[in-house]
């Protein structure tokens, strides 16, 4: 240990204002009876405490100044540190909140009740504050990785390469016409395979403005990683894609770094995650995607909840009990206009024990959300609202994934459709997968039970973690960056908390 020792006084009056902390400060201390971890008995900062610093600031390489990763009071002291000398004074009272700013800076990203505020509700990862704080402190300088998920690196390592286009001119492209494929020429095509070969989507430089078969390559693979429609062609989606900045795309990057900060270091090899933003499902087996299709989720207004859960029940040819905001908002007004509205949906009225209520004995003209005691729902078969199953994973959302009879939609580039469950579009693909290790469900089994009249149940001999998670910026598979559309305004509010009201994104 250290030779410096703090006062308990002071560490109570510091943990006065940084009470979230106390629990892990006050045992820290206790263990090494208040001994420093981070100052010498020279007044310097220990090769450790340096080395904890720059984990936490952006690293110079990345040619980034302030990413907002270190805390304010850290940043504070650390600073008047430097204006003097990198070496404190015998008895300086900056030493002690020095020592304690270090150690409150909590590797782990915005606290759980921030994290609450901006609608994420996945639980944070554990963490051991004090092993990891004393595994720092006694490993070698430059020793030591922080506990990170493995997207958190490799988005950090993909910073340097965009922090190498901020110096280059990303003057606003803009096109004479509203559409340009192979074969065509003009000034803007020029334009476009520059500011592609700079992204590393065209791997040759060319400076002709013909757009060519490369072109057309290095268009589709550009727009596949931003998640725009892949057609090849130059249209004003494209353009508005390549005219986001680097410091644009640096900024998207840093918020998504922080929610990763919030999530398991190591996920279990065997996992469902939804990506909000990116409209996908991916399937992790033995840590590495499997497969993966697309999803529709919630609309703005009826979003889809952050959350974690795990896959319990597949339900086959499933009943859709009507949700009270759509029961209120769409069912009853439907039933005052017209009287067979339940019946050409191919829905019933059931009491809350399943038994049926005839449709003809409710007065539906005074009925209203407060007075009506019945279910309605929809029968099981080919117009169901859930389509022919659904993956349970019971929680207090009510969010599930589920088939659909609306195909069409999977199709669209933007699938925000739903009133905030997730709609498969591989559903019996993933009920296959969901039941491969029960030699009972057989393919055919599965389809017939698909397609069936009778709702079935079925209950996973092992259950499966599923995130939803919001990732707005992600490295794929291939190591190809992505980036998406802020769909519910999630990253606005966290770059607010982040950098602040002038954040630019």
């Amino acid at each position: 240990y250290i030779d410096l020792t703090l006062d308990s006084n002071t560490v109570n009056s510091f943990l006065q204002h940084d009470s979230s902390n106390a629990s892990y400060i006050r045992n820290f201390y206790r263990q090494r009876n208040f001994h420093f971890a981070w100052i010498g008995n020279d007044g310097q900062l220990t090769e450790q405490a340096g080395n904890f610093i720059n984990l936490m600031k952006s690293d110079a390489d990345f040619g980034l100044n302030d990413s907002s990763i270190i805390s304010r009071p850290l940043r504070a002291v650390y600073d008047t540190l430097m204006m003097e000398g990198g070496k404190l004074k015998p008895g300086d009272k900056t030493a002690s909140q020095i020592e304690l700013a270090l150690t409150a800076q909590l590797w782990g990203g915005l606290t759980s009740d921030t994290a609450k505020d901006l609608e994420w509700f996945i639980p944070r990862k554990q963490i051991n504050i004090e092993g990891l704080l004393d595994s720092m402190i006694t490993r070698p300088a430059n020793a030591f990785e922080e506990p990170v998920n493995i997207q958190y690196k490799l988005l950090r390592n993909k910073l340097k390469q965009l922090a190498a286009l901020e110096k280059e001119p990303w003057d606003s492209l803009r096109a004479e016409e509203k559409l340009y494929k192979q074969g065509a020429t003009a000034p803007v095509i020029a334009a476009v395979k520059h500011r592609l070969h700079l992204l590393g989507d065209l791997v040759a430089a060319d400076t002709s403005a013909v757009f060519t078969a490369a072109l057309d390559s290095a268009i589709r693979n550009f727009q596949d990683r931003t998640g725009l429609k892949t057609d090849g062609t130059i249209q004003a989606p494209l353009l508005r894609a390549l005219n986001v900045t680097p410091k644009q795309r640096i900024t998207q990057i840093l918020i998504n770094m922080e929610r990763l900060r919030w999530v398991p270091a190591s996920p279990p090899p065997t996992y469902l995650l939804v990506n909000i933003p990116a409209f996908k499902l991916y399937v992790y087996d033995s840590s590495k995607v499997d497969w993966s299709c697309n999803v529709v989720v919630g609309k703005p207004g009826a979003n889809t909840v952050i959350f974690s859960n795990e896959v319990k029940y597949v339900v086959f040819a499933p009943y859709w009990n009507v949700p009270p905001g759509i029961l209120v908002n769409e069912v009853l007004p439907a039933m005052r206009r017209n009287s067979g509205y339940l019946a050409r949906n191919h829905m019933e009225v059931v009491t809350g024990n399943g038994k049926p209520v005839s449709a003809g004995s409710i007065n539906w003209s005074k009925a209203t959300a407060s007075n009506f005691p019945y279910i309605i729902r929809q029968l099981p078969g080919g117009s169901n609202a859930l389509g022919k199953v659904k993956f349970l994973f019971p929680n207090e959302y009510n969010i599930y994934l589920h088939d659909t009879p609306s195909k069409g939609l999977f199709s669209e580039n933007k699938r925000t459709f739903s009133h905030g469950c997730i709609r498969v579009s591989a559903p019996q693909h993933l009920a296959e997968w969901l039941l491969r290790s029960d030699s009972s469900w057989t393919k055919a089994k599965i389809v017939y039970a698909m397609n069936g009249s009778k709702e079935k149940f079925v209950t996973l001999k092992q259950r499966v973690p599923v995130y939803i998670g919001y990732f707005t910026a992600f490295v794929d598979s291939d190591g190809r960056l992505n980036f998406r559309d802020d769909v519910y305004g999630h990253d606005a509010k966290l770059a607010t908390t982040l950098f602040g009201s002038k954040a630019d994104l």
